[in-house]
């Protein structure tokens, strides 16, 4: 009986979170004489202690299983503010979080259903502290959770020729390969579009693209939307108002887009980075040239020359 008692005070304290006041009914027979006055200090104060209310700012592990902390943190979630705004992006939003699972993923769901306020306030802060996603390449800081470093196809690293750890690296390597410097542009632009789509509308390492995301990036070339995300004005790289696209693409320069893309994967998975090609293939409705990179923007126009004296 006296065993089930403190028991149950010591669950009463760690649901106030206060666990210096469980360790007193949960010591050992031979420490209880040592710890009785301050246990009964214990029984005096646990009745006046308000039920916590979570923070923005709390740790997830004040109020989440334990079984789920490690796997969140692996992925830079360590407060509700982090975890709040996972929820809203997509219908399976655990599912680019490997090893959280669905039964956890529905407890989370059903703690922040619990608290509307918080989530309201965790939005605000977003809304206030976050900057604007759709950044130029240089500019672009990927969370770590779809940085590509556990990409669902990346290959093994043992067997990968680059030192690049994640997918911004190895595509800045691929663009280190073209010494031409509108080569090296055209090709940043369309690398540049695909990495923050990827990461901004699917909430996917640009490493977990699949071929059905492939192909709901050419419907998103047709109409990029949100167009107040996406499509503005030509504005310098350095502007708050710059945006990937000044309109929608036409069919022969989406068809570019994606064989620009192609060829950037085909790069990739001959340096053993990555396992598969999703844009392998894809047409384009209305294009002349589909599946071709039309390589005269690949060459200057002095390199031209020479390739024309030796041909």
């Amino acid at each position: 009986m006296i065993g089930r008692i403190r028991r149950q005070l010591a669950g009463f304290a760690l649901s106030r979170h206060r666990a210096d006041l469980a360790r007193l009914f949960r010591c050992a027979v031979g420490e209880r004489t040592l710890y009785r006055k301050a246990a009964t200090r214990a029984l005096d104060i646990l009745p006046t202690i308000a039920v916590p209310q979570p923070q923005v700012s709390d740790p997830i592990g004040a109020w989440l299983p334990s079984r789920v902390v490690p796997v969140l943190h692996q992925y830079g979630i360590r407060t509700l503010a982090d975890l709040t705004v996972r929820i809203p992006r997509r219908r399976r939003w655990w599912r680019a979080i490997p090893g959280l699972g669905v039964r956890s993923a529905r407890h989370i769901e059903t703690f922040f259903a619990t608290h509307p306020v918080l989530t309201e306030r965790a939005r605000a802060l977003i809304v206030v502290a976050t900057p604007d996603p759709v950044v130029p390449w240089e500019n672009i800081r990927v969370p770590h959770c779809v940085d590509g470093s556990r990409g669902t196809f990346r290959a093994p690293r043992s067997m990968c020729a680059l030192e690049a750890n994640n997918d911004y690296q190895a595509i800045s390597a691929w663009l280190d390969r073209h010494e031409a410097a509108e080569t090296r542009r055209a090709y940043r632009r369309e690398a540049e579009r695909l990495l923050l789509w990827a990461v901004v509308e699917r909430s996917k390492a640009l490493s977990s693209l699949t071929s059905e995301d492939a192909t709901a990036y050419r419907a998103f070339l047709r109409h990029p939307a949100p167009r107040a995300r996406w499509v503005a004005p030509a504005r310098p790289r350095s502007s708050s108002e710059w945006r990937p696209f000044t309109g929608a693409l036409s069919p022969d320069s989406i068809a570019y887009a994606l064989s620009v893309l192609s060829a950037m994967f085909r790069f990739l998975i001959e340096q053993r980075y990555l396992l598969a090609n999703p844009f392998a293939g894809l047409r384009v409705r209305g294009a002349q040239r589909n599946g071709e990179l039309d390589i005269s923007r690949a060459f200057t126009a002095g390199e031209w020359e020479l390739i024309r004296t030796n041909c």
